[in-house]
């Protein structure tokens, strides 16, 4: 209900062909203002599961992002956008990164003289910590990193999603009831006769679909199989970015509400004990905030912008300053050993 009166920024989307054959989009808007520190940064930003550049909370934080000097790149989901067909029997997972890192890709190609900042919101902060992890070439040029509300580890993630309190269990059967229908409105592309792969996806399975009320069962049935794995169990640990978080060494920051409905408790721990052990990592741990909600002002219709939009800013220009200030720094020291 806060999200009545979101603003509509205006972008340019871009389409990117992958090996595959899959068709890749994102929407690039362009910074509004000057920034901070005068500065050419770029947020390049994953959504959360199913979610694309016109969801209202990416709206929001764009139009803000824009406003405060940033140009913004927004990851359009593979198969969420309702208008964009699928080009191959392919769909966004948990944590396929390889959508994500074509756009950055593009970005750093188009605009060679812009810093990065990576932001990702529930399942884009795992797609996006994982792919920072995943090579030491993915944190070049990037100046920090945020992530918010995400679970980390869709293993213990599991064992906690089928629980009935805080209304997880019903969240569950919502959120599997909105990924059955965005698959099969792409049943031609997924499961159509053409497909090469269709011996995998039989009616039974198509059945199983059908009658399927969590996500589990979801992953289980139709979205492992897009990557070849043999198990749930399989997906869950390849997918999660739990195992890459020791290898980003750029500024992180973890950002999770304690009363998320989606992501229990006993998941914080992970974030609490990278922070233990890493001088880079940041970990911010509000009572009350939700699942990407941190709305503020009158209960029934709050702001629109989010205590979650201004902290991200306000997170990502204090770095940007840093970095501004310790690279003059080093240049003045640099210049009084030449002197010397």
């Amino acid at each position: 209900m806060g999200r009545v009166s979101s603003p509509h920024p205006c972008g340019l989307r871009k389409y990117l062909t992958m090996p595959d054959g899959a068709t890749a989009t994102f929407d690039l808007f362009e910074p509004l203002a000057e920034h901070c520190t005068g500065d050419n940064v770029t947020m390049v930003i994953c959504p959360g599961i199913a979610n694309h550049s016109e969801k209202q909370y990416i709206r929001t934080f764009v139009d803000y992002a824009q406003k405060s000097g940033y140009r913004c790149a927004v990851l359009n989901h593979l198969g969420a956008l309702p208008n964009i067909e699928l080009t191959s029997p392919r769909m966004f997972t948990y944590g396929c990164t390889w959508e994500f890192s074509a756009m950055v890709n593009f970005i750093k190609k188009t605009f060679p003289q812009s810093k990065l900042i990576v932001v990702g919101f529930s399942l884009g902060g795992n797609i996006v910590c994982k792919y920072l992890g995943e090579t030491a070439a993915n944190q070049e040029r990037v100046i920090c990193a945020v992530s918010v509300c995400q679970g980390y580890s869709a293993s213990r993630a599991q064992e906690t999603f089928m629980q009935w309190d805080q209304c997880r269990r019903f969240y569950n059967f919502l959120m599997a009831d909105n990924m059955k229908k965005i698959i099969l409105s792409h049943r031609q592309a997924l499961f159509g006769d053409n497909n090469k792969n269709n011996q995998a996806f039989e009616d039974s399975v198509l059945s199983r679909l059908y009658t399927a009320t969590s996500l589990m069962q979801i992953d289980d049935v139709v979205m492992r199989k897009f990557h070849g794995y043999q198990s749930l169990k399989e997906y869950y640990e390849a997918e999660s970015c739990v195992r890459y978080l020791a290898n980003i060494h750029v500024p992180l920051m973890l950002v999770n509400a304690v009363d998320d409905p989606l992501v229990h408790e006993s998941l914080l721990s992970i974030p609490k004990s990278l922070a233990g052990k890493k001088e880079n990592v940041m970990v911010v741990l509000p009572l009350h905030g939700g699942h990407l909600g941190f709305f503020e002002g009158a209960v029934l219709f709050p702001e629109p912008l989010t205590w979650m939009d201004k902290l991200l800013v306000q997170y990502a220009n204090a770095i940007c300053q840093w970095g501004k200030n310790k690279s003059q720094c080093s240049q003045v020291e640099q210049a009084e050993t030449e002197d010397k």
